[in-house]
């Protein structure tokens, strides 16, 4: 069964049922527990010349994804489970995607909330969607409405 499992976690609502279903899998399965929140790259100045990296909006918005991630930690150590927490940046799903490959994982759990519009949808775009398109491995998706 799940040994490893690899939970897209981002402290929302979506992500924290996903957090509640993961506990529930890794508890029937005995499996280690991964938490990756993926920070896009911070670009500060955007002008004629193109974009600039702005390295302290880039540490503060990585203290702000470490403090969700330590949160997640937290809860599942609390009820006992085996789990570690990285924050990775870049692209959602090519950061995902490697990490799970990185750690081997069995199974990818990611939060999805209902958009109401489709034009809200088309915008945003599906990060599960694309999971399921791009892992090497099982997606389960944890839908909030």
């Amino acid at each position: 069964m799940y040994k490893r499992i690899l939970l897209a976690y981002n402290g929302s609502e979506a992500g924290q049922k996903a957090l509640l279903d993961c506990q529930d899998l890794a508890q029937w399965s005995g499996a280690t527990l991964y938490l990756v929140a993926v920070m896009p790259v911070m670009l500060g100045v955007v002008g004629l010349e193109g974009a600039v990296y702005d390295k302290d909006l880039a540490d503060r918005e990585h203290g702000t994804y470490q403090a969700v991630l330590n949160e997640g930690v937290r809860r599942l150590a609390a009820a006992g489970h085996t789990a570690s927490g990285e924050v990775l940046v870049g692209e959602t799903i090519d950061e995902i995607t490697q990490y799970a490959k990185k750690i081997d994982a069995d199974l990818i759990v990611v939060g999805h909330r209902h958009l109401d519009n489709w034009a809200a949808r088309w915008w945003r775009g599906s990060v599960s969607k694309a999971l399921i398109e791009h892992a090497s491995c099982s997606v389960l998706v944890v839908i909030t409405h």
